[in-house]
């Protein structure tokens, strides 16, 4: 069935055309606090779970009449019924179109849904968003979903953090839509122009977050700005756009992993560049680096931690001026000495290699702190990244001007129908209902969770913390338990390679496999026996993930990961880990949000299975320094003769530090969007609105 044969009016007044969106409208303040308050007595008065409930039940007494019907009868029928039931959008409609796509599963995936996937999936078609545990199966869930969506003929985008969950689960989902005629399609970033605008032309599209919005961007550049659907589609008639659109608009959004795209991203604007003009001249960089390198904390510069800025004190503007007396150029410009400065300033001490960038084939990379992934293609503004790999001593790359910009809220705002799922949206749920209006319901698990939670440990240094994380590992090994250990940054998860490896002259420092080290076996190596091989994840071995993924459940497997293995990442058990106790998940440093390490600790433990999570960090730990600097002096002072604090004392230092961290950054998303807001509204003057 064909997009046009199906209506759009889902409930509301939506632009139509050429490229379908929702339009920008920034809500009024008491229509806000009108639906933040209706929001809050649903969520008491009138629960989502029993309807779904009833809805499932309906489901499953179809399951045994539609055992006996055709593969070709089973898609007629879904065809027949998904557009009414997309239109709809209530689970109470959904019974049949969900019995379908579970039978359909069942013959194409040898998978059968559980009453918990069909829930899911429910809620997706209704525009909300499924809080769904980790292991829960929300690969099959948004499957599902996009399958009745696709069926209905409604373009579906299903978006993940980044490429390689893309690909998989497309790869994993392509039979069942096939089964019933669908196809899929997948965009990456480096994807060529017209092999993306043909995977968006398919009824079902995966992609990540950022290659969907630089690609909405990219239409936006090419139609002029944000022209109406009926300017756009004259265009487009006339022949006056100079290449074909990716996207055909702004239809169904299924997010994964919501809290992490929609709330945690969305800090930052998305901007959209072209490079412009030579690369600068390196000579003003290294100068700038080399005062900015006499400048003392404290007295001519203060560092904000918690909100990762930099200012400069009083003495700090006269002492620039005095060392760049004697220089020509841009150093006799006040404004342009102190900006050098100051970028010089960021890149010396606010940021800093194998934690925010790393630097691969002699550039510089940037490095999301929430996914631990390297950004492709992004770079910093202002001349930053050119400050960076100066002092990287690395050729310099041509400053970029800014095309268009957009914030995650304003995008995913303007889909027509938008829904997410993930294991951790309860503590963000009022800001999601706030900016995307979207409703958070919490689904049970399928099975009960065996989880076995440790007592944390907090440790007075790194030192010790890392020591205490091998004598960790090592009891986990023993016990037969294979080991997963979530560090915070590429520097971390180097660090604590090298402790595990414990270097002594008859170890090797390295293996065939890529981010594989052998530990050695001289006698700091005991504990962990002869040639125990351990294998790290980060950003600098993106290209063996599914690689060190597949085999981080096997016995005696130990893997040292950053974020890169918090989200989507599925570990699956070797022969004998269940009878062991299942995967042990070892956190070495809390996050700034809770929600990032109950998604580490998520990663064991899944779908009924047993599971052990312990956290060992230490009172010295970046997020304390930055959040919770006060309480973490005064507890250095109080236990100054202890080695290891009390775990009432590191409860108080986590709410304290992590309340902090949620409430800033809480504050700079709507700094943030307002910001954006305010500049649309200026451009929108000069017709380049986007």
């Amino acid at each position: 069935m064909s997009t046009a044969t199906l209506p759009l009016d889902i409930g509301e007044s939506l632009a139509h055309g050429i490229f379908p969106e929702r339009r920008d409208v920034d809500e009024p303040v008491h229509d806000r606090f009108a639906r933040g308050v209706i929001w809050r007595l649903k969520r008491r008065f009138i629960p989502a779970v029993p309807t779904l409930r009833a809805m499932a039940k309906a489901a499953g007494e179809l399951e045994a009449e539609l055992q006996q019907q055709s593969d070709q009868e089973l898609r007629r029928r879904l065809l027949k019924a998904a557009p009414a039931a997309v239109q709809a959008g209530r689970a109470e409609g959904l019974a049949e179109v969900m019995a379908l796509v579970r039978e359909g599963a069942r013959r194409a995936l040898d998978k059968r849904p559980f009453d918990t996937q069909l829930m899911g999936a429910a809620v997706l078609l209704e525009g909300r968003l499924a809080e769904m545990q980790t292991g829960e199966g929300k690969t099959l869930t948004a499957g599902l979903a996009a399958t009745i969506a696709g069926a209905a003929g409604l373009p579906t985008h299903v978006v993940t953090v980044n490429d390689y969950l893309a690909r998989r689960d497309c790869e994993l989902m392509s039979p069942l839509f096939a089964f019933f005629g669908l196809t899929a399609g997948v965009v990456w970033a480096t994807l060529e122009h017209e092999a993306k605008r043909q995977a968006y032309q398919r009824p079902i599209t995966y992609c990540t977050n950022q290659s969907l919005v630089f690609d909405y961007l990219r239409d936006r550049v090419t139609a002029g700005g944000r022209v109406s659907p009926a300017q756009m589609q004259a265009r487009q008639l006339h022949g006056q756009l100079p290449q074909p659109l990716l996207l055909r608009g702004l239809h169904f959004a299924i997010v994964d992993e919501a809290d992490s795209i929609l709330i945690d991203e969305a800090r930052t604007p998305l901007i959209l560049s072209e490079k412009q003009g030579k690369p600068p001249e390196a000579t003003d960089y290294r100068q700038a680096l080399a005062i900015a390198a006499t400048l003392k904390l404290g007295e001519h510069f203060g560092i904000d931690a918690a909100r990762h800025s930099l200012h400069f004190e009083a003495a700090g503007l006269p002492a620039v001026r005095e060392a760049a007396e004697n220089l020509g150029g841009i150093w006799g410009v006040a404004r342009g000495r102190e900006h050098l400065v100051g970028q010089a300033l960021r890149a010396l001490h606010l940021f800093h290699r194998d934690q925010h960038y790393v630097v691969i084939d002699g550039t510089v990379q940037i490095v999301d702190e929430y996914t631990g992934r390297v950004l492709e293609g992004r770079s910093w503004e202002g001349g930053l990244h050119q400050m960076i790999e100066a002092k990287e001593g690395l050729e310099l790359t041509e400053p970029a001007r800014t095309l268009a910009r957009i914030t995650f809220q304003r995008f995913f705002c303007r889909y027509l129908r938008l829904a997410g799922m993930t294991g951790t949206a309860a503590e963000v749920a009022a800001e999601l209902n706030q900016v995307y209006r979207l409703d958070v319901v919490r689904l049970p698990t399928h099975k009960p969770d065996q989880r076995v939670t440790r007592p944390p440990r907090l440790l007075r240094t790194q030192a010790a913390k890392w020591a205490a994380v091998r004598e960790a590992v090592a009891g986990e090994l023993t016990a037969g338990r294979p080991v997963l250990v979530g560090t915070r940054s590429v520097r971390a998860s180097v660090a604590l390679s090298e402790v595990l490896a414990a270097p002594s002259p008859t170890s090797t420092s390295a293996a065939p496999r890529g981010g594989e080290v052998v530990l050695g076996s001289g006698p700091a190596n005991d504990l962990l026996g002869p040639r125990q091989v351990h294998r790290v994840l980060n950003a600098r071995q993106d290209a063996e993930e599914a690689d060190i993924v597949s085999s981080a459940g096997e016995p005696g497997a130990v893997t040292v990961a950053t974020n890169m293995a918090g989200r989507g990442t599925d570990i699956h058990l070797g022969p004998g880990v269940t009878e062991k106790g299942g995967l042990a998940v070892l956190l070495t440093e809390f996050h700034d949000s809770a929600r990032i390490d109950r998604q580490l600790v998520g990663r064991g433990a899944r779908q009924g299975d047993p599971g052990v999570a312990l956290a060992i960090v230490a009172l010295d730990d970046e997020i304390f320094t930055a959040h919770a600097a006060t309480l973490q002096a005064l507890f250095g002072r109080l236990f100054a003769r202890r080695d290891e604090l009390p775990r009432w004392a590191l409860e108080l230092l986590r709410r304290a530090a992590q309340g902090h961290a949620g409430r800033l950054h809480s504050a700079m998303r709507r700094r943030t969007l307002k910001a954006d807001r305010q500049l649309d509204n200026l451009l929108g003057f000069a017709g380049n609105q986007i």
